[in-house]
């Protein structure tokens, strides 16, 4: 009965964090011998998980509003750990690149390397645009999520959160099976990138904080040794999509500026040079996977609350 009104506090989103993080939990002790401080990532997981399961019955029977605020935004900071953690296991993991096949594949659909084609369109002023479009992806997020928190709309928040988390999870797990670094890297000089593709005023700050995010040290002499390896299935265009469908779907107010800024952040991903076109067409196919199936497991989940909730009360 313990575990049942346990379960039964866990929303959608909440069950779905603490699957995924005892997934990882799993991989790092299988492949132990590869990951370093395994152990550490293991502690780092089962911590945020048992703070999560423990999370809703503390702001039941204490409510008050930082842990109501926490209950319902702890999702960010551990969806951006878990992206960090996927850092220290993929390459460990895979070794294997496949960054020649997804080129292979480019080259066989348009019969030239795509994001050299696009460079003959490039400009300054749209590759500052370009840059500021693929730069606000997270911030996306949490202009949707804001809106609807504050307006209490919290059965569409709620869902939204477990679509998101269901999108960007599905994505994590492909990476292991795929892992490559990127036009910028295979087909470019990642030095020159600045000199190459010049922005504006912003556009060199903007590629050092999403090289920041991706833990590529500046000035190093390697950077591919750093890369993140998060290429296939393009997330920046699977969950860019997901969050324009799911603002219209709901009638957000910031649906129109969700949807401008998303449509130029899905180009700018090529025009930019940090994904082949294949991922971009990967992360279409996986967008629709994922509205496909989320609501169906959000549904179920539902169920089964009520179920234990019903079970606990006789």
């Amino acid at each position: 009965m313990q575990v049942k009104a346990l379960l039964s506090s866990l929303r959608a989103m909440d069950a779905l964090n603490v699957l995924f993080l005892l997934l990882l939990s799993l991989a790092n002790l299988i492949f132990s011998s590869r990951i370093q401080e395994w152990w550490l990532l293991i502690l780092l997981n089962l911590s945020m998980g048992t703070v999560i399961v423990f999370l809703p019955r503390f702001a039941t029977k204490r409510p008050s509003p930082f842990l109501i605020f926490l209950r319902n935004w702890y999702l960010v900071p551990v969806t951006l750990v878990v992206f960090k953690e996927l850092y220290l296991m993929i390459h460990p993991i895979n070794p294997h690149d496949f960054d020649e096949l997804f080129i292979a594949i480019d080259r066989w659909m348009f019969g030239v390397d795509p994001t050299r084609w696009m460079a003959q369109w490039a400009t300054p002023l749209l590759t500052e645009l370009m840059q500021f479009a693929y730069s606000s992806f997270y911030f996306l997020f949490l202009i949707v999520g804001m809106e609807l928190y504050k307006r209490k709309r919290m059965e569409e928040f709620e869902y939204g959160a477990f679509l998101c988390l269901f999108g960007f999870y599905l994505s994590y797990v492909v990476y292991f099976f795929f892992p490559a670094v990127g036009p910028r890297f295979s087909l470019h000089e990642f030095e020159t990138t600045n000199t190459d593709l010049p922005g504006l005023l912003f556009t060199n700050a903007l590629r050092d904080f999403v090289n920041m995010a991706e833990s590529i040290p500046r000035n190093s002499p390697n950077p591919i040794d750093f890369a993140q390896r998060d290429v296939f299935p393009s997330g920046h265009v699977q969950l860019t999509l997901v969050l324009m469908f799911f603002s219209y779907r709901y009638r957000v107010k910031s649906r129109h500026v969700i949807a401008v800024v998303g449509t130029l952040l899905v180009i700018s991903t090529v025009y930019l040079r940090y994904h082949y076109v294949i991922d971009a067409i990967a992360g279409v196919l996986f967008m629709l996977l994922t509205i496909g199936t989320a609501r169906h497991l959000y549904r179920w989940w539902s169920r089964k609350r009520e179920e234990w909730e019903f079970a606990i009360k006789w």
